[in-house]
């Protein structure tokens, strides 16, 4: 039974190129980082590539190589405060090496707080980020770095990994552990190898005798009790927005934040968790409360300004503000059933008094010859078709039962009696 609070990750990370697995595109002999560390000339690097690849490890071997002062930084709990405080740190040393994890995540503001220091080679920026630098790092930063792509590790790698835990960790090697199958390992860890170690070491936990064999059957079985990963391309991320969303539709505002603070501890993407906002407050508030969506897409603009991790509370805010708000799905069954519509009878002939009609020709086979405009009748109003002729009188959209639709559906019948049965 391991004892250690260390994560397992942790306590085998490599601390030299020769332990270091993969990337020999980058470090194998004769490769760009391998020469740069020889030479010991380091420009400002990112590492761009899927999770638990390396990034980290690789920053940190290049730091012990150098023997030059490191710092790390995460861009989801970190802003411009911290930046400076590193950078005021490096002016009083010699070069250092500062470690930005997820650097997609800063905002312009805050990226923009490293060029000075960049350019000026007061500190050597590694940034990691798992997202296309070419659009997540502005371009005056980028231009300033080195871009490497880290691949995502193979069954090879990932088995000489599991291999070297195996072999050098001091717990592990307490127990007399052998690996039958390692189908399930890899297939869970989804090539991560930071998952692939923490599921290893929890395989291990489960045991308490002196000996483990461990086999596909044994993975599942614990991975089904207590791994709750948060996996940006795995199912728990697509239940977890799932959840959400269903949280924000069903007007529960203490549930839904829960589940965004999940999203945020486990990494998510700000923008992407905003979008959702965006697309909810139109699909299930519509016009319930139109406020809602202006405030879903202020709450879009000011976190992909602000980022991590001040977005949180803007976050938080129109969660809240769009879970408590009345509901209507009237605009999103509007549209689905017009584009039912549509491909039922497909491209239906505009009548001819609603065509426009930019030349002679045209207007003398009446296009728009007997078009009625509005602001010319009382009210600015007058009844006149405006469907093709097949489909006419067909009501798409019908409020909800909440107080504004109301006033809404009351306007309409009004103005179209009894054309739309309202």
């Amino acid at each position: 039974m391991i004892n250690n609070n260390i994560p397992l990750a942790e306590r085998i990370r490599p601390y030299s190129l020769d332990t270091y697995i993969g990337q020999q595109h980058l470090v194998g002999k004769g490769a760009i980082i391998r020469n740069a560390i020889e030479s010991g000339t380091i420009p400002s690097m990112i590492f761009w590539g899927p999770p638990g690849v390396g990034k980290t490890t690789l920053a940190n071997i290049i730091a012990n190589n150098l023997k030059m002062p490191f710092y790390s930084l995460s861009a989801i709990s970190s802003g411009v405060k911290e930046v400076r405080e590193v950078i005021e740190k490096a002016k009083l040393n010699r070069k250092t090496i500062l470690f930005i994890d997820e650097i997609h995540r800063f905002s312009k503001s805050q990226q923009d707080a490293l060029l000075g220091a960049v350019e000026k080679g007061i500190i050597i920026l590694i940034g990691a980020t798992t997202e296309n630098p070419s659009f997540e790092v502005n371009s005056a930063l980028l231009s300033r770095c080195q871009v490497y792509i880290l691949k995502s590790l193979d069954r090879e790698d990932l088995v000489k990994l599991l291999d070297f835990a195996l072999k050098t960790d001091v717990e592990l090697k307490k127990i007399s552990i052998s690996i039958k199958e390692y189908d399930a390992l890899l297939t869970i860890s989804g090539g991560d190898a930071r998952i692939l170690l923490n599921l290893l070491e929890l395989v291990v936990q489960s045991v308490h005798g002196k000996e483990l064999v461990i086999t596909d059957a044994l993975v599942m079985e614990m991975a089904q009790k207590k791994v709750a990963l948060y996996d940006k391309g795995g199912e728990m991320h697509y239940d977890i927005i799932s959840a959400f969303i269903k949280s924000v539709r069903g007007s529960d505002p203490n549930a839904a934040i829960y589940w965004l603070a999940r999203m945020i501890d486990g990494g998510e993407d700000v923008a992407f968790i905003a979008r959702r906002l965006v697309i909810l407050a139109s699909e299930d508030i519509g016009n319930a409360n139109p406020t809602a969506l202006v405030m879903a897409i202020n709450c879009f603009d000011a976190v992909r300004v602000i980022g991590y991790p001040e977005a949180r509370i803007i976050l938080s805010q129109a969660t809240a503000y769009l879970a408590a708000s009345p509901k209507s799905n009237a605009s999103y069954t509007a549209i689905n059933e017009a584009q039912r519509l549509i491909h039922e009878y497909g491209d239906l002939p505009v009548p001819i008094h609603l065509r426009n009609a930019p030349t002679k020709l045209m207007k003398a086979q009446g296009y728009g010859k007997e078009y009625n405009y509005a602001h010319d009748f009382e009210n600015n109003f007058i009844q006149q078709e405006y469907f093709p002729e097949k489909i006419s009188g067909t009501k798409l959209y019908d409020p909800g039962l909440n107080a504004r639709e109301e006033e809404l559906r009351q306007r309409l019948k009004k103005l179209w009696g009894k054309k739309y049965n309202y």
